[in-house]
């Protein structure tokens, strides 16, 4: 939608669920292939890793919303990384940030593939305790960042992707739990 010659942004809401923002209710911009994780899918996975996140390290590879991310912040996340490469959606992450004083979030604008791909010369695995992994269907990425990642044992991996996706998922990656929700399929991991 255009006014006065500028596209408008189209906005969504959000609604953090838990811990210290909880109901708080936040724009996220509402745009093709952004799909906030769902209340229920969020309440499902942050109850499986309700232990591990206080005091945690997070990277959201594809912030998108801020729905992960900053849900995992609220709860007690130590640090999060969010990584997104639209500049809409980056703009609204910043201000939400800024709206909730969110310290121990920072914000990379960058595209997660060239991210990781920057990282790679590096022999030391990524420094997270938990990675979110939610990149948008339509663009087919999600082989691609496994194939590039080196995580250490322990680290927990949320994956989220269209049900019947298939993927290869790496041989040292135990699968914790599995659910599907309607179209989505979501799955937690941990490296072995």
């Amino acid at each position: 939608m255009k006014v006065d010659g500028q596209r408008k942004l189209e906005l969504g809401k959000l609604r953090i669920i838990g811990g210290s923002w909880r109901s708080r209710i936040l724009p996220v911009l509402d745009a093709d292939g952004l799909r906030p994780t769902t209340d229920r899918v969020r309440e499902t996975l942050f109850n499986w890793l309700q232990t591990d996140i206080p005091g945690s390290r997070c990277l959201d590879l594809f912030a998108g919303s801020g729905a992960l991310g900053l849900e995992a912040a609220s709860r007690g996340a130590k640090e999060v990384m969010m990584v997104e490469k639209s500049s809409e959606a980056f703009k609204i992450l910043q201000q939400n940030i800024e709206k909730l004083a969110a310290s121990q979030v920072s914000l990379l604008k960058q595209d997660a593939l060239l991210y990781l791909k920057s990282l790679s010369s590096a022999v030391e695995p990524l420094a997270v305790d938990i990675l979110f992994l939610d990149p948008p269907y339509q663009a087919d990425l999600l082989q691609s960042i496994l194939d590039l990642l080196v995580l250490s044992a322990g680290t927990k991996v949320y994956l989220e992707c269209k049900k019947g996706h298939d993927v290869k998922i790496p041989s040292n990656w135990l699968l914790l739990k599995d659910k599907v929700a309607g179209q989505v399929h979501y799955r937690l991991y941990e490296i072995e």
